[in-house]
Protein backbone atom coordinates (compact mmCIF):
# COMPACT_ATOMS: atom_id res chain seq x y z
CA UNK A 1 0.00 0.00 0.00
CA UNK A 2 1.23 3.45 -0.92
CA UNK A 3 0.88 5.91 1.94
CA UNK A 4 0.14 9.62 1.92
CA UNK A 5 3.06 11.97 2.38
CA UNK A 6 3.16 15.72 2.88
CA UNK A 7 6.73 15.96 1.59
CA UNK A 8 5.51 17.63 -1.63
CA UNK A 9 2.43 19.32 -0.15
CA UNK A 10 3.05 22.79 -1.60
CA UNK A 11 3.71 21.58 -5.15
CA UNK A 12 0.82 19.09 -4.95
CA UNK A 13 -1.68 21.78 -3.92
CA UNK A 14 -0.40 24.08 -6.65
CA UNK A 15 -0.76 21.28 -9.20
CA UNK A 16 -4.24 20.41 -7.89
CA UNK A 17 -5.32 24.01 -8.51
CA UNK A 18 -4.08 23.87 -12.12
CA UNK A 19 -5.80 20.52 -12.71
CA UNK A 20 -9.01 22.02 -11.27
CA UNK A 21 -8.88 24.83 -13.84
CA UNK A 22 -8.39 22.27 -16.61
CA UNK A 23 -11.03 19.88 -15.28
CA UNK A 24 -13.87 22.39 -14.77
CA UNK A 25 -14.65 23.06 -18.46
CA UNK A 26 -13.93 19.43 -19.35
CA UNK A 27 -16.49 18.17 -16.80
CA UNK A 28 -19.13 20.51 -18.22
CA UNK A 29 -18.18 19.97 -21.87
CA UNK A 30 -18.14 16.17 -21.70
CA UNK A 31 -21.48 16.09 -19.86
CA UNK A 32 -22.96 18.35 -22.55
CA UNK A 33 -21.49 16.26 -25.37
CA UNK A 34 -22.83 13.10 -23.68
CA UNK A 35 -26.40 14.39 -23.54
CA UNK A 36 -26.31 14.31 -19.73
CA UNK A 37 -27.23 17.14 -17.30
CA UNK A 38 -24.36 19.62 -16.92
CA UNK A 39 -24.21 19.14 -13.16
CA UNK A 40 -23.64 15.40 -13.62
CA UNK A 41 -20.22 16.22 -15.04
CA UNK A 42 -19.37 18.21 -11.90
CA UNK A 43 -20.56 15.36 -9.65
CA UNK A 44 -18.38 12.84 -11.47
CA UNK A 45 -15.38 15.19 -11.37
CA UNK A 46 -15.66 15.65 -7.61
CA UNK A 47 -16.15 11.93 -6.91
CA UNK A 48 -13.31 10.98 -9.25
CA UNK A 49 -10.93 13.44 -7.64
CA UNK A 50 -11.67 12.74 -3.98
CA UNK A 51 -12.79 9.09 -3.90
CA UNK A 52 -10.73 7.53 -6.70
CA UNK A 53 -7.79 9.79 -5.84
CA UNK A 54 -7.84 8.41 -2.30
CA UNK A 55 -8.32 4.75 -3.20
CA UNK A 56 -6.05 4.63 -6.25
CA UNK A 57 -2.58 3.17 -6.07
CA UNK A 58 -1.31 5.74 -8.56
CA UNK A 59 0.38 8.83 -7.18
CA UNK A 60 -0.11 10.89 -10.36
CA UNK A 61 -3.17 9.69 -12.25
CA UNK A 62 -6.20 12.00 -12.19
CA UNK A 63 -9.66 10.64 -13.02
CA UNK A 64 -12.80 12.30 -14.32
CA UNK A 65 -15.36 12.28 -17.16
CA UNK A 66 -13.64 11.02 -20.32
CA UNK A 67 -14.05 11.94 -23.98
CA UNK A 68 -13.83 8.26 -24.95
CA UNK A 69 -17.16 7.54 -23.22
CA UNK A 70 -19.21 10.42 -24.69
CA UNK A 71 -20.55 8.53 -27.71
CA UNK A 72 -21.42 5.49 -25.55
CA UNK A 73 -23.23 7.62 -22.95
CA UNK A 74 -25.11 9.63 -25.59
CA UNK A 75 -26.36 6.50 -27.38
CA UNK A 76 -27.14 4.69 -24.11
CA UNK A 77 -29.29 7.51 -22.68
CA UNK A 78 -31.29 7.58 -25.91
CA UNK A 79 -31.72 3.80 -26.17
CA UNK A 80 -32.52 3.19 -22.49
CA UNK A 81 -35.15 5.93 -22.42
CA UNK A 82 -34.08 7.87 -19.34
CA UNK A 83 -31.03 9.24 -17.58
CA UNK A 84 -31.95 7.26 -14.43
CA UNK A 85 -31.87 4.00 -16.40
CA UNK A 86 -28.46 4.93 -17.73
CA UNK A 87 -27.24 5.64 -14.18
CA UNK A 88 -28.10 2.04 -13.32
CA UNK A 89 -25.93 0.86 -16.23
CA UNK A 90 -23.07 3.05 -14.99
CA UNK A 91 -23.51 1.71 -11.44
CA UNK A 92 -23.32 -1.88 -12.70
CA UNK A 93 -20.30 -1.01 -14.85
CA UNK A 94 -18.49 0.02 -11.68
CA UNK A 95 -19.35 -3.30 -10.07
CA UNK A 96 -17.94 -5.12 -13.12
CA UNK A 97 -14.71 -3.12 -12.83
CA UNK A 98 -14.32 -4.21 -9.22
CA UNK A 99 -14.66 -7.83 -10.35
CA UNK A 100 -12.02 -7.21 -13.06
CA UNK A 101 -9.70 -5.92 -10.36
CA UNK A 102 -10.15 -9.03 -8.23
CA UNK A 103 -9.48 -11.36 -11.17
CA UNK A 104 -6.29 -9.34 -11.88
CA UNK A 105 -7.27 -8.09 -15.35
CA UNK A 106 -4.95 -5.12 -14.81
CA UNK A 107 -2.02 -7.26 -15.95
CA UNK A 108 -2.98 -6.28 -19.52
CA UNK A 109 -1.18 -2.96 -19.10
CA UNK A 110 2.18 -4.73 -18.74
CA UNK A 111 2.03 -5.71 -22.41
CA UNK A 112 1.77 -2.18 -23.82
CA UNK A 113 5.03 -1.24 -25.62
CA UNK A 114 6.60 2.05 -24.63
CA UNK A 115 6.65 3.33 -28.22
CA UNK A 116 2.86 2.99 -28.36
CA UNK A 117 2.48 4.76 -25.01
CA UNK A 118 4.84 7.53 -26.15
CA UNK A 119 2.87 7.81 -29.40
CA UNK A 120 -0.38 7.99 -27.48
CA UNK A 121 0.91 10.84 -25.30
CA UNK A 122 2.17 12.77 -28.33
CA UNK A 123 -1.12 12.18 -30.16
CA UNK A 124 -3.13 13.45 -27.20
CA UNK A 125 -0.92 16.54 -27.18
CA UNK A 126 -1.59 17.16 -30.88
CA UNK A 127 -5.33 16.62 -30.41
CA UNK A 128 -5.42 19.03 -27.46
CA UNK A 129 -3.72 21.69 -29.59
CA UNK A 130 -6.03 21.11 -32.56
CA UNK A 131 -9.17 21.11 -30.42
CA UNK A 132 -8.21 24.22 -28.45
CA UNK A 133 -7.20 26.45 -31.36
CA UNK A 134 -10.89 27.19 -32.22
CA UNK A 135 -11.58 28.09 -28.55
CA UNK A 136 -8.48 30.28 -28.60
CA UNK A 137 -10.01 32.46 -31.35
CA UNK A 138 -13.49 32.51 -29.84
CA UNK A 139 -15.16 29.77 -31.91
CA UNK A 140 -16.72 27.44 -29.33
CA UNK A 141 -18.94 25.24 -31.48
CA UNK A 142 -17.24 22.01 -30.36
CA UNK A 143 -17.73 21.11 -26.71
CA UNK A 144 -14.73 21.16 -24.37
CA UNK A 145 -13.28 17.68 -24.07
CA UNK A 146 -15.09 16.35 -27.16
CA UNK A 147 -11.79 15.37 -28.75
CA UNK A 148 -12.73 12.41 -30.92
CA UNK A 149 -16.22 13.17 -32.24
CA UNK A 150 -16.84 12.08 -35.85
CA UNK A 151 -20.18 13.17 -37.34
CA UNK A 152 -22.64 11.16 -39.41
CA UNK A 153 -20.96 12.21 -42.68
CA UNK A 154 -17.69 10.66 -41.48
CA UNK A 155 -15.93 14.00 -41.07
CA UNK A 156 -13.65 14.45 -38.08
CA UNK A 157 -15.10 17.38 -36.14
CA UNK A 158 -11.68 18.66 -35.09
CA UNK A 159 -10.65 19.37 -38.68
CA UNK A 160 -13.98 20.80 -39.85
CA UNK A 161 -14.12 23.01 -36.76
CA UNK A 162 -10.59 24.28 -37.44
CA UNK A 163 -11.61 25.30 -40.96
CA UNK A 164 -14.83 26.97 -39.80
CA UNK A 165 -13.04 28.82 -36.99
CA UNK A 166 -11.19 30.97 -39.54
CA UNK A 167 -14.47 32.68 -40.43
CA UNK A 168 -15.49 33.35 -36.80
CA UNK A 169 -12.38 34.84 -35.18
CA UNK A 170 -13.26 36.99 -32.16
CA UNK A 171 -10.65 39.74 -31.54
CA UNK A 172 -11.40 39.87 -27.81
CA UNK A 173 -10.75 36.14 -27.42
CA UNK A 174 -7.52 36.46 -29.41
CA UNK A 175 -6.29 39.22 -27.06
CA UNK A 176 -7.17 37.12 -24.01
CA UNK A 177 -5.42 34.00 -25.31
CA UNK A 178 -2.29 35.94 -26.31
CA UNK A 179 -2.02 37.58 -22.88
CA UNK A 180 -2.69 34.24 -21.16
CA UNK A 181 -0.03 32.48 -23.26
CA UNK A 182 2.46 35.25 -22.51
CA UNK A 183 1.86 34.81 -18.78
CA UNK A 184 2.18 31.03 -18.96
CA UNK A 185 5.40 31.21 -20.97
CA UNK A 186 6.80 33.85 -18.61
CA UNK A 187 6.18 31.53 -15.63
CA UNK A 188 8.14 28.83 -17.49
CA UNK A 189 11.04 30.99 -18.71
CA UNK A 190 11.54 34.06 -16.49
CA UNK A 191 13.83 33.12 -13.55
CA UNK A 192 12.03 35.40 -11.06
CA UNK A 193 8.62 33.93 -11.88
CA UNK A 194 9.94 30.36 -11.99
CA UNK A 195 10.94 30.75 -8.33
CA UNK A 196 7.37 31.66 -7.31
CA UNK A 197 6.47 28.05 -6.55
CA UNK A 198 3.33 28.91 -4.55
CA UNK A 199 1.53 30.69 -7.42
CA UNK A 200 0.63 28.64 -10.51
CA UNK A 201 0.96 30.48 -13.80
CA UNK A 202 -2.33 28.96 -14.97
CA UNK A 203 -4.23 30.71 -12.16
CA UNK A 204 -2.65 34.07 -13.02
CA UNK A 205 -3.48 33.54 -16.71
CA UNK A 206 -7.13 32.74 -15.96
CA UNK A 207 -7.50 35.72 -13.61
CA UNK A 208 -5.94 37.95 -16.27
CA UNK A 209 -8.52 36.69 -18.77
CA UNK A 210 -11.35 37.59 -16.37
CA UNK A 211 -9.91 41.07 -15.72
CA UNK A 212 -9.44 41.80 -19.43
CA UNK A 213 -12.99 40.80 -20.32
CA UNK A 214 -14.47 42.72 -17.38
CA UNK A 215 -12.51 45.77 -18.57
CA UNK A 216 -14.02 45.35 -22.04
CA UNK A 217 -17.48 45.26 -20.43
CA UNK A 218 -16.80 48.38 -18.35
CA UNK A 219 -15.80 50.53 -21.35
CA UNK A 220 -18.51 49.07 -23.59
CA UNK A 221 -15.96 47.72 -26.04
CA UNK A 222 -17.03 45.55 -29.00
CA UNK A 223 -14.19 43.25 -27.93
CA UNK A 224 -16.22 41.96 -24.98
CA UNK A 225 -16.55 38.17 -24.83
CA UNK A 226 -20.20 37.11 -24.39
CA UNK A 227 -21.46 34.46 -21.95
CA UNK A 228 -21.63 31.91 -24.78
CA UNK A 229 -17.83 31.96 -24.80
CA UNK A 230 -17.35 31.79 -21.03
CA UNK A 231 -17.60 28.92 -18.57
CA UNK A 232 -21.29 28.17 -18.19
CA UNK A 233 -21.81 26.43 -14.85
CA UNK A 234 -25.46 25.96 -13.79
CA UNK A 235 -26.21 28.19 -10.78
CA UNK A 236 -29.22 27.10 -8.66
CA UNK A 237 -31.33 29.88 -7.16
CA UNK A 238 -32.26 27.91 -4.03
CA UNK A 239 -31.21 24.85 -2.05
CA UNK A 240 -34.18 23.00 -3.48
CA UNK A 241 -32.92 23.60 -7.00
CA UNK A 242 -29.44 22.57 -5.91
CA UNK A 243 -30.59 19.20 -4.52
CA UNK A 244 -32.79 18.65 -7.58
CA UNK A 245 -29.61 18.42 -9.66
CA UNK A 246 -28.79 15.05 -8.07
CA UNK A 247 -30.34 11.84 -9.44
CA UNK A 248 -30.33 8.16 -8.55
CA UNK A 249 -30.37 4.96 -10.64
CA UNK A 250 -33.64 3.31 -11.58
CA UNK A 251 -33.10 -0.03 -9.85
CA UNK A 252 -36.48 -1.30 -11.03
CA UNK A 253 -34.81 -2.05 -14.39
CA UNK A 254 -32.15 -4.32 -12.92
CA UNK A 255 -33.47 -7.24 -15.02
CA UNK A 256 -33.27 -5.27 -18.29
CA UNK A 257 -30.77 -7.13 -20.50
CA UNK A 258 -29.99 -3.97 -22.51
CA UNK A 259 -28.83 -2.22 -19.34
CA UNK A 260 -26.39 -5.05 -18.62
CA UNK A 261 -25.04 -4.83 -22.19
CA UNK A 262 -24.44 -1.09 -21.78
CA UNK A 263 -22.83 -1.73 -18.38
CA UNK A 264 -20.42 -4.30 -19.84
CA UNK A 265 -19.53 -1.92 -22.68
CA UNK A 266 -18.83 0.98 -20.32
CA UNK A 267 -16.79 -1.26 -17.99
CA UNK A 268 -14.65 -2.55 -20.87
CA UNK A 269 -13.97 0.84 -22.47
CA UNK A 270 -13.45 2.65 -19.15
CA UNK A 271 -11.06 -0.06 -17.91
CA UNK A 272 -8.97 -0.06 -21.08
CA UNK A 273 -8.71 3.74 -21.10
CA UNK A 274 -7.75 3.68 -17.44
CA UNK A 275 -5.02 1.09 -17.97
CA UNK A 276 -3.64 3.11 -20.90
CA UNK A 277 -3.54 6.23 -18.78
CA UNK A 278 -1.95 4.46 -15.81
CA UNK A 279 0.81 3.09 -18.04
CA UNK A 280 1.33 6.59 -19.47
CA UNK A 281 1.37 8.13 -15.96
CA UNK A 282 4.04 5.67 -14.83
CA UNK A 283 6.00 6.48 -17.98
CA UNK A 284 6.13 10.22 -17.24
CA UNK A 285 6.47 9.87 -13.46
CA UNK A 286 9.67 11.75 -12.52
CA UNK A 287 10.10 9.39 -9.53
CA UNK A 288 9.62 6.26 -11.71
CA UNK A 289 7.04 4.53 -9.52
CA UNK A 290 4.92 1.57 -10.58
CA UNK A 291 1.15 1.41 -10.09
CA UNK A 292 -0.83 -1.66 -9.04
CA UNK A 293 -3.29 -1.77 -11.95
CA UNK A 294 -5.61 -4.27 -10.27
CA UNK A 295 -6.02 -1.91 -7.33
CA UNK A 296 -6.66 0.88 -9.83
CA UNK A 297 -9.53 -1.07 -11.46
CA UNK A 298 -11.11 -1.60 -8.04
CA UNK A 299 -10.77 2.12 -7.22
CA UNK A 300 -12.31 3.07 -10.57
CA UNK A 301 -15.17 0.64 -9.97
CA UNK A 302 -15.97 2.08 -6.54
CA UNK A 303 -15.77 5.61 -7.96
CA UNK A 304 -18.13 4.81 -10.82
CA UNK A 305 -20.64 3.12 -8.52
CA UNK A 306 -20.69 6.14 -6.19
CA UNK A 307 -20.75 8.69 -9.03
CA UNK A 308 -23.71 7.05 -10.77
CA UNK A 309 -25.47 6.47 -7.43
CA UNK A 310 -25.80 10.24 -6.91
CA UNK A 311 -26.28 11.36 -10.51
CA UNK A 312 -22.80 11.58 -12.01
CA UNK A 313 -21.64 10.08 -15.29
CA UNK A 314 -19.00 7.30 -15.51
CA UNK A 315 -15.33 8.25 -15.24
CA UNK A 316 -11.91 6.90 -16.16
CA UNK A 317 -8.34 7.84 -15.49
CA UNK A 318 -7.76 10.72 -17.95
CA UNK A 319 -4.53 11.52 -19.77
CA UNK A 320 -5.22 15.26 -20.14
CA UNK A 321 -5.73 15.80 -16.41
CA UNK A 322 -2.85 13.49 -15.53
CA UNK A 323 -0.50 15.30 -17.91
CA UNK A 324 -1.57 18.63 -16.45
CA UNK A 325 -0.79 17.23 -13.00
CA UNK A 326 2.71 16.08 -13.94
CA UNK A 327 3.61 19.21 -15.93
CA UNK A 328 2.46 21.39 -13.01
CA UNK A 329 4.76 19.64 -10.54
CA UNK A 330 2.39 17.17 -8.87
CA UNK A 331 4.22 14.39 -7.04
CA UNK A 332 1.61 12.52 -4.97
CA UNK A 333 -2.09 11.68 -4.94
CA UNK A 334 -2.74 14.77 -2.82
CA UNK A 335 -2.77 16.71 -6.11
CA UNK A 336 -5.60 14.59 -7.53
CA UNK A 337 -7.58 14.70 -4.29
CA UNK A 338 -7.15 18.47 -3.88
CA UNK A 339 -8.36 19.08 -7.43
CA UNK A 340 -11.63 17.36 -6.48
CA UNK A 341 -11.85 19.43 -3.28
CA UNK A 342 -11.21 22.65 -5.23
CA UNK A 343 -13.85 21.67 -7.77
CA UNK A 344 -16.46 20.98 -5.09
CA UNK A 345 -15.60 24.10 -3.09
CA UNK A 346 -15.64 26.43 -6.08
CA UNK A 347 -18.95 25.11 -7.40
CA UNK A 348 -20.57 25.54 -3.97
CA UNK A 349 -19.14 28.97 -3.13
CA UNK A 350 -18.11 30.97 -6.22
CA UNK A 351 -20.05 29.70 -9.28
CA UNK A 352 -20.69 33.33 -10.32
CA UNK A 353 -16.90 33.92 -10.55
CA UNK A 354 -16.28 30.69 -12.43
CA UNK A 355 -18.84 31.78 -15.03
CA UNK A 356 -16.67 34.82 -15.80
CA UNK A 357 -13.72 32.70 -17.01
CA UNK A 358 -13.19 33.02 -20.80
CA UNK A 359 -12.80 29.71 -22.58
CA UNK A 360 -9.91 31.38 -24.42
CA UNK A 361 -7.92 31.58 -21.16
CA UNK A 362 -8.49 27.91 -20.46
CA UNK A 363 -7.55 27.15 -24.06
CA UNK A 364 -4.18 28.82 -23.44
CA UNK A 365 -3.56 26.55 -20.44
CA UNK A 366 -4.40 23.46 -22.49
CA UNK A 367 -2.31 24.62 -25.45
CA UNK A 368 0.77 24.72 -23.21
CA UNK A 369 -0.04 21.24 -21.85
CA UNK A 370 -0.55 19.95 -25.39
CA UNK A 371 2.79 21.36 -26.49
CA UNK A 372 4.58 19.67 -23.59
CA UNK A 373 3.07 16.33 -24.60
CA UNK A 374 3.84 16.75 -28.31
CA UNK A 375 7.13 18.60 -27.97
CA UNK A 376 9.14 18.31 -31.24
CA UNK A 377 12.12 17.19 -29.15
CA UNK A 378 10.22 13.98 -28.39
CA UNK A 379 10.03 13.16 -32.11
CA UNK A 380 13.73 13.95 -32.57
CA UNK A 381 14.62 11.79 -29.57
CA UNK A 382 12.58 8.84 -30.85
CA UNK A 383 14.18 9.15 -34.30
CA UNK A 384 17.76 9.37 -33.02
CA UNK A 385 17.58 6.81 -30.23
CA UNK A 386 15.25 4.18 -31.67
CA UNK A 387 15.50 1.66 -34.43
CA UNK A 388 12.81 1.54 -37.08
CA UNK A 389 10.79 -1.05 -35.16
CA UNK A 390 10.49 1.54 -32.38
CA UNK A 391 9.98 4.71 -34.42
CA UNK A 392 7.48 3.41 -36.99
CA UNK A 393 4.90 2.16 -34.42
CA UNK A 394 5.37 5.47 -32.56
CA UNK A 395 4.42 7.48 -35.66
CA UNK A 396 1.66 5.08 -36.71
CA UNK A 397 0.08 5.34 -33.24
CA UNK A 398 0.08 9.15 -33.44
CA UNK A 399 -1.51 9.29 -36.88
CA UNK A 400 -4.06 6.58 -36.06
CA UNK A 401 -5.23 8.26 -32.83
CA UNK A 402 -5.48 11.72 -34.42
CA UNK A 403 -7.44 10.36 -37.39
CA UNK A 404 -9.74 7.98 -35.44
CA UNK A 405 -9.98 7.82 -31.65
CA UNK A 406 -7.93 6.72 -28.67
CA UNK A 407 -8.78 3.02 -28.48
CA UNK A 408 -8.77 2.39 -32.25
CA UNK A 409 -5.53 4.31 -32.66
CA UNK A 410 -3.79 2.46 -29.83
CA UNK A 411 -5.03 -0.84 -31.28
CA UNK A 412 -3.51 -0.02 -34.67
CA UNK A 413 -0.24 1.12 -33.10
CA UNK A 414 -0.12 -2.01 -30.94
CA UNK A 415 -0.65 -4.25 -34.00
CA UNK A 416 2.21 -2.57 -35.87
CA UNK A 417 4.44 -2.76 -32.79
CA UNK A 418 3.72 -6.47 -32.31
CA UNK A 419 4.59 -7.08 -35.97
CA UNK A 420 8.01 -5.47 -35.56
CA UNK A 421 8.55 -7.17 -32.19
CA UNK A 422 7.88 -10.59 -33.70
CA UNK A 423 10.22 -9.86 -36.59
CA UNK A 424 12.97 -8.62 -34.31
CA UNK A 425 12.65 -11.34 -31.69
CA UNK A 426 12.27 -14.55 -33.70
CA UNK A 427 15.52 -15.80 -32.23
CA UNK A 428 16.09 -17.80 -29.08
CA UNK A 429 13.56 -17.91 -26.28
CA UNK A 430 14.26 -15.71 -23.27
CA UNK A 431 15.20 -17.21 -19.94
CA UNK A 432 14.63 -15.18 -16.77
CA UNK A 433 15.64 -16.34 -13.32
CA UNK A 434 15.36 -14.89 -9.82
CA UNK A 435 16.89 -17.12 -7.17
CA UNK A 436 14.87 -17.81 -4.06
CA UNK A 437 16.29 -15.73 -1.29
CA UNK A 438 15.98 -14.82 2.37
CA UNK A 439 16.27 -11.39 3.92
CA UNK A 440 19.81 -10.04 3.67
CA UNK A 441 20.89 -12.40 0.87
CA UNK A 442 21.92 -11.19 -2.57
CA UNK A 443 19.27 -11.50 -5.29
CA UNK A 444 20.59 -12.75 -8.65
CA UNK A 445 18.79 -11.72 -11.85
CA UNK A 446 20.26 -13.61 -14.76
CA UNK A 447 19.46 -12.36 -18.26
CA UNK A 448 19.36 -14.99 -20.99
CA UNK A 449 20.89 -14.87 -24.46
CA UNK A 450 17.87 -13.16 -26.02
CA UNK A 451 15.75 -10.70 -23.98
CA UNK A 452 12.61 -9.68 -25.89
CA UNK A 453 9.76 -7.30 -25.11
CA UNK A 454 7.64 -10.32 -24.23
CA UNK A 455 9.71 -10.59 -21.05
CA UNK A 456 8.98 -7.00 -19.98
CA UNK A 457 6.11 -7.92 -17.65
CA UNK A 458 8.08 -10.52 -15.68
CA UNK A 459 11.12 -8.26 -15.25
CA UNK A 460 8.94 -5.27 -14.37
CA UNK A 461 7.13 -7.22 -11.66
CA UNK A 462 10.41 -8.52 -10.26
CA UNK A 463 11.95 -5.04 -10.03
CA UNK A 464 8.76 -3.60 -8.55
CA UNK A 465 8.69 -6.19 -5.74
CA UNK A 466 12.35 -6.10 -4.72
CA UNK A 467 12.53 -5.40 -0.99
CA UNK A 468 13.91 -2.05 0.15
CA UNK A 469 17.55 -2.09 1.17
CA UNK A 470 18.25 -5.29 -0.77
CA UNK A 471 21.31 -6.13 -2.87
CA UNK A 472 20.85 -7.36 -6.43
CA UNK A 473 23.10 -8.55 -9.25
CA UNK A 474 21.88 -8.15 -12.83
CA UNK A 475 24.00 -10.53 -14.91
CA UNK A 476 24.04 -10.05 -18.70
CA UNK A 477 27.20 -12.04 -19.32
CA UNK A 478 25.37 -14.48 -21.61
CA UNK A 479 23.17 -11.88 -23.29
CA UNK A 480 23.64 -10.87 -26.93
CA UNK A 481 20.34 -9.00 -27.45
CA UNK A 482 18.20 -6.83 -25.13
CA UNK A 483 14.98 -5.29 -26.37
CA UNK A 484 14.91 -1.46 -26.27
CA UNK A 485 11.90 -1.34 -23.90
CA UNK A 486 13.44 -3.79 -21.44
CA UNK A 487 16.80 -2.00 -21.45
CA UNK A 488 15.09 1.35 -20.91
CA UNK A 489 13.12 -0.08 -17.99
CA UNK A 490 16.31 -1.46 -16.39
CA UNK A 491 18.03 1.91 -16.90
CA UNK A 492 15.14 3.75 -15.21
CA UNK A 493 15.24 1.32 -12.31
CA UNK A 494 19.00 1.67 -11.89
CA UNK A 495 19.07 5.47 -12.26
CA UNK A 496 15.92 6.34 -10.32
CA UNK A 497 13.95 3.56 -8.64
CA UNK A 498 16.84 1.72 -6.96
CA UNK A 499 18.18 4.84 -5.29
CA UNK A 500 14.74 5.83 -4.02
CA UNK A 501 14.35 2.40 -2.38
CA UNK A 502 17.95 2.11 -1.10
CA UNK A 503 18.66 -0.91 -3.32
CA UNK A 504 22.30 -1.74 -4.12
CA UNK A 505 22.77 -2.80 -7.75
CA UNK A 506 25.66 -4.60 -9.48
CA UNK A 507 25.58 -4.74 -13.27
CA UNK A 508 27.60 -7.54 -14.81
CA UNK A 509 28.68 -8.25 -18.37
CA UNK A 510 26.56 -5.74 -20.29
CA UNK A 511 27.86 -5.33 -23.85
CA UNK A 512 29.09 -1.92 -24.95
CA UNK A 513 25.88 -1.06 -26.84
CA UNK A 514 23.76 -1.95 -23.79
CA UNK A 515 26.00 -0.49 -21.11
CA UNK A 516 24.21 1.47 -18.37
CA UNK A 517 26.26 4.44 -17.24
CA UNK A 518 25.74 5.47 -13.64
CA UNK A 519 28.11 6.90 -11.06
CA UNK A 520 25.71 6.71 -8.12
CA UNK A 521 26.95 5.06 -4.94
CA UNK A 522 24.31 2.36 -5.06
CA UNK A 523 25.40 1.11 -8.53
CA UNK A 524 28.47 -1.00 -9.39
CA UNK A 525 29.28 -1.98 -12.98
CA UNK A 526 31.72 -4.81 -13.66
CA UNK A 527 32.82 -5.26 -17.26
CA UNK A 528 35.73 -7.23 -18.68
CA UNK A 529 37.26 -6.49 -22.05
CA UNK A 530 38.57 -10.04 -22.22
CA UNK A 531 35.88 -12.65 -21.58
CA UNK A 532 38.32 -15.48 -22.26
CA UNK A 533 40.08 -15.13 -18.90
CA UNK A 534 39.44 -18.21 -16.76
CA UNK A 535 40.23 -19.24 -13.22
CA UNK A 536 41.90 -22.45 -12.07
CA UNK A 537 38.42 -23.62 -11.08
CA UNK A 538 37.26 -23.17 -14.65
CA UNK A 539 40.27 -24.99 -16.12
CA UNK A 540 39.91 -27.87 -13.66
CA UNK A 541 36.31 -28.39 -14.66
CA UNK A 542 37.11 -28.18 -18.35
CA UNK A 543 34.97 -25.07 -18.82
CA UNK A 544 35.69 -21.44 -19.59
CA UNK A 545 34.21 -19.04 -17.06
CA UNK A 546 34.45 -15.31 -17.90
CA UNK A 547 36.52 -13.44 -15.33
CA UNK A 548 33.76 -10.95 -14.52
CA UNK A 549 31.34 -13.81 -13.79
CA UNK A 550 33.88 -15.22 -11.34
CA UNK A 551 34.14 -11.76 -9.77
CA UNK A 552 30.36 -11.71 -9.34
CA UNK A 553 30.45 -15.05 -7.59
CA UNK A 554 33.05 -13.74 -5.19
CA UNK A 555 30.97 -10.65 -4.45
CA UNK A 556 27.83 -12.68 -3.96
CA UNK A 557 29.57 -15.26 -1.81
CA UNK A 558 28.84 -18.05 -4.29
Amino acid sequence: MQNFTTKYLKSDLKSGLVVFLVALPLCLGIALASGAPLFSGIISGVVAGIVIGTLSGSQLSVSGPAAGLTAIILAAIASLGSFEAFLLAGFLAGAIQIVLGFIKAGVISNYLPSNVIEGMLAAIGIIIILSQLPHAVGFDEMHEGDYFFINAAGDHQIFTTLVNAVNFIHPGAVIVVLVSLAILIAFLKVPFLKKMKAIPGALVAVLAGIVINEFFKTIGSPLVISQDHLVNLPVPESMTQFWDQFSSPDFTQIANVEIWIVAATIAAVASIETLLCIEAADKIDPLKRYTNTNRELKAQGIGNMLSCLIGGIPVTSVIVRTSANVSSGGKTKIAAISHGVFLMGAVLTIPFLLNKIPLASLAAVLLVIGYKLANPQKFIHMWRNSKKFQFIPFVVTIVAIVMTDLLVGVGIGLAVSVYFILRGNMKLAYFFKKDKHHEGETINIELAQEVSFLNKAAIKQTLAHLPEGSKIIVDASSTVYIDHDVLQMIKEFVNEGAGERNISVQLIGFRKEYRIENSAAHVTSIVSDNDELVSPEGVANGTKIPSHVLKVRELAGI
